[in-house]
């Protein structure tokens, strides 16, 4: 996670939905380590819900169940809007707070499938700026891509940029590039997680009890994406360590090389980004 420069604080932000990506980057925000500008405003659903953040100095939460205009009430007064709510929502609520919004105010969308030009329309005179992150942003090891439309600045793309640097890495891309960053990065974790169930279930194929695959699979992955972060190894070079010539590993990497691993990712990749285009068409 990257610490805020004392020089740059944030702006005043509200967030419309704190569900768990919202509630993730909530929580990168509130760290001691970033200067915002306080009180962060938030909505949610669910007098419940709201009630989380009683007694809280830093956040003001509104409950929709209680205020029906409490995302109009959120964005009053804030210099970046997140909506972090459903895609198919973004729409309606964009519409909702539009009169609400102050000309120059950024506007952020962590929805997959919805343009920036989609909620331009909705909000005239807003910068609207869309971001891609993933769920290790719950502890502040995400991924994020950051792309503006053509209503928004560099500056406006830049604080949003900062935005997700609490909670983990940024990278800025065009917006034709956030689908293939959804691709990546913000389904990735789902690709690795799939990786360990099969090799959990091969695992116990082989003879070993549930648990006793699970620490072998589990105790794996992370101690190798841990030796990747701290390594600064390529990747291809860390595989070629374990490797020895004529080596057992040798053996199944053979395997998985000969299934046609790059392919299988083009097309896994492709597949994702379609389905991004489809949403985008209302599909």
């Amino acid at each position: 996670m990257t610490t805020q420069p004392e020089t740059q604080a944030l702006p005043r932000t509200a967030m419309i939905g704190v569900g768990s990506m919202g509630g993730a980057i909530l929580a990168g925000l509130r760290s001691p380590a970033v200067r915002i500008a306080l009180p962060i405003t938030v909505t949610t659903n669910s007098q419940a819900s709201a009630d989380e953040f009683a007694g809280a100095a830093d956040v003001v939460a509104l409950a929709a169940e209680t205020e029906p205009g409490a995302n109009r009430m959120a964005v009053r007064d804030a210099e970046v809007v997140m909506l972090a709510v459903k895609p198919w929502m973004i729409a309606d609520v964009a519409r909702e707070i539009a009169p609400d919004i102050a000309p120059g105010t950024i506007v952020v969308s962590v929805a997959a499938g919805v343009s920036c030009a989609q909620i331009e329309a909705e909000l005239p005179g807003a910068q609207v700026v869309r971001a891609m992150p993933n769920t290790p942003s719950h502890l502040g090891r995400g991924v994020a891509g950051v792309a503006g439309g053509s209503s928004a600045s560099a500056e406006a793309v830049e604080t949003v940029r900062r935005v997700f640097e609490t909670v983990g890495d940024v990278i800025v891309v065009r917006e034709e590039q956030i689908n293939d960053v959804a691709a990546v990065s913000g389904s990735g974790p789902a690709y690795l997680f799939l990786y360990v169930e099969e090799m959990t279930a091969a695992a116990i194929r082989r003879g070993f009890t549930p648990e006793q695959a699970r620490t072998l699979v589990n105790g794996t992955v992370s101690g190798a994406a841990e030796l990747l972060v701290q390594s600064g190894e390529n990747p291809a070079q860390l595989r070629r360590n374990v490797t020895s010539p004529k080596g057992t590993t040798e053996q199944a990497v053979f395997v998985l090389q000969d299934a046609g691993w790059g392919e299988l990712f083009d097309r896994a990749l492709a597949a994702n980004v379609r389905r991004s285009e489809e949403l985008e068409r209302g599909e």
